[in-house]
């Protein structure tokens, strides 16, 4: 059976969103043609509005509704601690363990020359100047430990250190819970390097 036009077009546009494929698109197309007509035009409204109010942070690139975000806007956040990431997932990441209490720094993407991405396609030279203008004692780097998030961090710290800042890197290692033996090698040099005194 031929799928009908309107649910094809649907099926094509969600599965471009990321982890949607063609069968969960479809699941949801078909699931959404099943839906009153004024529950689906408030999904669609509120996915228009949503997209169209927000913006990003004039001070830390984190996504808002007005002209700061709540953690900017924050005065309790002002402590001389930036938290760089790649995106403003990244921020939802950290705030959701809720140890954290300074400010952050989205970069917007990583340094990865074999895609064609340098420092002036990334917000560092934002992070620089906000170093200038903000008390800040400490610059701890989040990004992933990938490639990408490696290269990137050992850079920011080298444009870092002669501005008489702390750098520091977040730990990476062993998961809570998982067992040595089915650790991979460089997750395991990783935790090794990472190691503090107890």
């Amino acid at each position: 059976m031929a799928v009908i036009e309107p649910i094809a077009r649907m099926v094509a546009e969600l599965s471009h969103l990321p982890g949607i494929g063609q069968k969960t698109a479809q699941r949801l197309a078909y699931h959404i043609v099943s839906m009153p007509l004024d529950e689906v035009r408030s999904l669609a409204t509120a996915l228009w509005q949503g997209r169209k109010a927000i913006r990003f942070c004039a001070v830390c690139g984190n996504y808002t509704d007005g002209e700061k975000c709540d953690i900017c806007a924050d005065p309790a956040r002002e402590n001389g601690q930036i938290c760089v990431v790649r995106d403003p997932r990244d921020v939802a990441a950290m705030e959701r363990m809720h140890d954290y209490h300074g400010r952050y720094h989205v970069l917007h993407g990583t340094l990865s020359p074999m895609d064609g991405v340098g420092p002036d396609d990334i917000h560092i030279r934002e992070l620089i100047a906000r170093l200038s203008t903000e008390q800040v004692q400490e610059v701890i780097l989040a990004t992933n430990p990938d490639i990408e998030g490696e290269a990137t961090a050992t850079y920011i710290a080298r444009l870092i250190k002669p501005l008489g800042v702390k750098v520091t890197r977040i730990a990476h290692g062993v998961p809570v819970g998982s067992d040595l033996e089915y650790t991979d090698e460089v997750t395991l040099s990783k935790a090794l390097e990472g190691r503090r005194e107890m």
